[in-house]
């Protein structure tokens, strides 16, 4: 069975710590990970090395749901995040892996994002739309300034 990779690139306007935060923070996750036309529910989360967390969107169209979860491989503070990712579907059999990259530059945080093993059900230009979709709630969330 084939399977597809995705590779994305931005530069924020936000600390490494503020990014890295919003890959690991259950309500963070539930506002910018789903893209557009789907809402979004952590059902665990346990962000160390080797703990796993469970998640999932649904369609506010049809209200299908589409239930995932997987394990931390390794999280670097304010630096690195690499997890699995795999459906409940059988039908998007497979474990998907996601590495995030932080890099502090004098403009901002370098995020680098890249997903393996996408199932060959998935097509690959559908991960890419939903990603940027994703990307830029994500943007939104950690480059707000928001007076104390």
């Amino acid at each position: 069975m084939e399977t597809g990779t995705v590779r994305f690139h931005r530069l924020l306007r936000a600390p490494a710590e503020r990014i890295y935060r919003a890959f690991l923070d259950a309500e963070a996750m539930a506002k910018w990970l789903p893209p557009n036309g789907y809402t979004g529910r952590v059902h665990h989360l346990e962000a160390k090395v080797g703990g796993s967390f469970r998640m999932s969107f649904t369609n506010f169209s049809n209200r299908q749901t589409q239930a995932f979860g997987g394990e931390y491989l390794e999280l670097v503070p304010h630096e690195r995040i690499s997890y699995t990712d795999k459906f409940d579907d059988p039908n998007l059999a497979g474990v998907m892996k996601t590495t995030v990259t932080l890099r502090a530059t004098p403009f901002g945080t370098e995020l680098n994002v890249m997903q393996e093993g996408i199932p060959e059900a998935i097509p690959v230009e559908a991960c890419y739309l939903g990603w940027q979709e994703s990307l830029v709630l994500l943007t939104k969330l950690v480059e707000a300034e928001i007076p104390e």
